[in-house]
């Protein structure tokens, strides 16, 4: 094992994905000779070359369809965003082509082609390029959606992602980063659709994805320490295909569940799952299952009042007090 970065992680996967499979290539914006805007494409341009690493202009609409066109070819697309928020610009293009072509086709066409790139607010860039839409992508039968909170499931997701043969889009966190965290040497893969139970307990269960899970985890050291409270942390890891079965068992096993996650309240992650456990496990609980999201206005630009749009552990600790 070794620590390195969330962005080290990704461009560990990306790098042993573009050996081993020719077919595999990344395009975006700045990808190649800048070595991407976040620098999560550092090096590869020089390792690999401009077919395999290929800079587009500044249209999604546009690169987005080409890799969709060349997925259905038989080319493995890994297209980074500069924000998610620059998504909406070519819907059509990922939902209405990249989601659906598999299920039209009858299963002849696959679209192996990967989206990834900051889906968060907290960086003060305003409200148009702070969006976190993994619900509103889930929404589409036909894609999957993955949001990695550690260096560790980073780099394993990213390569699931590259080698499945559906859309899979990977919202990262610009905060995340830079932060470290234990990766092993050797090769994994992190399954598209399974949880992970980051801390085990007894009293309440914290249910989060992405930085929130990070959130989450504080959270509960804090209700360990000053209150004795033993807090569950399930880490979502993928939003589609939702793990159903880690959900309920711990919802099961604790019998209150606070939900966390940095998108809005309104038809959110956290209703989807707040809907599952009432419908399959409400006899379980001991308390109404509570939620703690972003506050439901559009990014705000200050960073003083932006921090206090995001959940934070003071927000978590305190709704899961009020339910035990």
């Amino acid at each position: 094992m070794r620590r390195i970065t969330y962005r080290k992680a990704l461009n560990e996967a990306l790098a042993e994905e573009l050996i081993r499979d020719e077919n595999v290539v990344i395009i975006g914006e700045e990808v190649a000779e800048y070595n991407g805007a976040y620098k999560v494409t550092e090096g590869l341009w020089a390792r690999f070359g401009d077919k395999r690493v290929v800079d587009a202009p500044i249209s999604e609409a546009g690169f987005i369809g080409l890799a969709v066109g060349a997925s259905m070819l038989g080319i493995r697309p890994v297209v980074e965003l500069m924000f998610w928020s620059f998504a909406y610009v070519a819907y059509d293009q990922i939902v209405n082509n990249a989601g659906c072509i598999r299920y039209m086709s009858g299963g002849l066409i696959n679209i192996p082609i990967v989206i990834r790139g900051p889906a968060n607010g907290g960086t003060n860039v305003g409200a148009t390029h702070s969006h976190t839409p993994e619900n509103i992508l889930a929404n589409n039968p036909g894609v999957k959606v993955v949001c990695p909170s550690t260096a560790y499931d980073a780099k394993g997701l990213m390569k699931a992602a590259i080698r499945d043969n559906d859309p899979v889009f990977v919202m990262e966190n610009t905060l995340l980063y830079g932060e470290e965290w234990e990766v092993p040497e050797e090769e994994y893969i992190v399954p598209i659709g399974q949880a992970d139970i980051k801390r085990s307990g007894s009293d309440v269960s914290l249910i989060a994805h992405g930085r929130a899970a990070i959130t989450a985890l504080k959270a509960a050291e804090f209700l360990q320490s000053e209150h004795g409270i033993n807090a569950e942390v399930v880490d979502l890891r993928s939003i589609r295909p939702l793990d159903e079965k880690s959900i309920l068992h711990s919802a099961r096993k604790t019998h209150r569940v606070v939900l966390v996650e940095e998108n809005k309240p309104f038809c959110g992650v956290g209703a989807q799952i707040a809907a599952t456990i009432q419908e399959k496990a409400f006899d379980d609980l001991d308390a109404p299952v509570l939620r703690v999201s972003a506050l439901d206005a559009p990014a705000i630009y200050s960073p003083p009042v932006e921090k206090l749009q995001l959940p934070d552990v003071r927000r978590v600790v305190a709704k899961a007090l009020s339910i035990l």
